[in-house]
């Protein structure tokens, strides 16, 4: 708002200048000795005539180009455009004949009379087209963000109850072993909805926030599984790397479908997860191995994580990542790069 009220001000001081510069033309080219002349036009007469210009940019640029040029009322817009220079053409002529009568006595005063009142018409309308044009593009580009943060919140309340229904899954499993570590766990998720529910309001945040979210989300699936399952994890951040900031839950999408496919009927489930960052860019890497033909995890669920984080990256890191998704030898890995701010 505030970005477009100083542009709306640069408009008219842009406008004040232009229109001043042309005022005062006479006097600055020329000067008293000639009665400030154009020509065979004195100042005082080129500068009355101006302000007439001024009434046909004006009048045609915000209200006869506006209001009836258009397939409706084109024939209209004709002989208003016909009426205003001839009406131009009268007063012109009035005060000629009336103050400056020895200007009719050059023929060349009859081209002054008529020719720049068209010329200001016609540059009304080239005016008017491009104002238009350019609040278009503005307006078009506003729909465009507006789609853009409607679809983004879309996104993002998909991904919580999608990861909430996979994490509660998970508390299932604690609560049918009567584990001591269900009310550790249960402490866990209320973290986790914090996060999800106030943190991830903002646009951007904090690295370290999700980070530490990450952290919280594996922690809490090592308590599931125990040794059952290998779980190697590197997430290293620098002091300095804190400040940096990340579109909310945009990794654990990928570490959640690490778990969901990686610890189904695998003889030796293992998972990694590495994050790094390194001038300035975050390498994330999520590696699991998985059983391309008994593998029951797949639902009506299966895929929506890491659509949506695709999706995601698309919308607000477009040519600023890189992700690589690669299965080979019952290996399923990631690799995402992302360049940071």
């Amino acid at each position: 708002m505030k970005k477009t009220l100083n542009f709306k001000y640069v408009g008219y001081a842009l406008h004040i200048l232009v229109w001043g510069v042309v005022l005062l033309f006479p006097y600055l080219v020329s000067n008293a000795a000639n009665d400030y002349r154009i020509g065979i036009i004195p100042g005082r007469l080129f500068t009355a005539t101006v302000f007439i210009h001024i009434a046909i940019f004006y009048g045609n640029a915000f209200y006869l180009y506006p209001k009836l040029c258009n397939r409706r009322w084109w024939w209209l817009y004709i002989i208003s455009a016909v009426l205003v220079i001839i009406a131009s053409h009268r007063l012109k002529f009035f005060i000629i004949a009336t103050w400056f009568s020895d200007v009719l006595k050059n023929t060349a005063a009859t081209r002054f009379v008529l020719i720049p009142s068209i010329i200001a018409f016609i540059i009304s309308i080239i005016y008017r087209r491009i104002v238009d044009k350019i609040r278009f593009e503005h307006e078009q580009k506003e729909k465009q963000a507006e789609q853009l943060f409607a679809e983004l919140k879309f996104l993002r309340s998909q991904i919580s109850p999608h990861f909430l229904f996979n994490v509660l899954t998970n508390l299932v499993s604690l609560a049918r072993k009567k584990s001591d570590q269900l009310e550790q766990s249960l402490i866990m998720l209320a973290g986790l909805m914090r996060y999800m529910l106030y943190d991830t309001r903002e646009k951007k945040v904090a690295l370290g926030k999700e980070v530490e979210y990450l952290n919280s989300y594996i922690a809490l699936q090592k308590l599931r599984f125990g040794d059952d399952v290998a779980i190697d994890t590197t997430i290293k951040l620098n002091k300095g790397d804190e400040h940096y900031t990340i579109e909310p839950m945009l990794l654990i999408p990928f570490v959640e479908n690490a778990f969901k496919h990686g610890t189904g009927n695998i003889e030796r489930p293992n998972i990694s997860v590495k994050l790094l960052v390194d001038n300035e860019s975050l390498v994330f890497e999520v590696l699991n191995g998985f059983d391309a033909v008994n593998d029951n995890s797949k639902d009506d669920s299966s895929g929506i994580g890491l659509s949506n984080v695709k999706a995601r990256l698309d919308m607000l890191y477009k040519n600023n990542y890189s992700l690589t998704i690669k299965d080979s030898n019952n290996l399923f890995y990631i690799i995402l790069t992302l360049k940071l701010a």
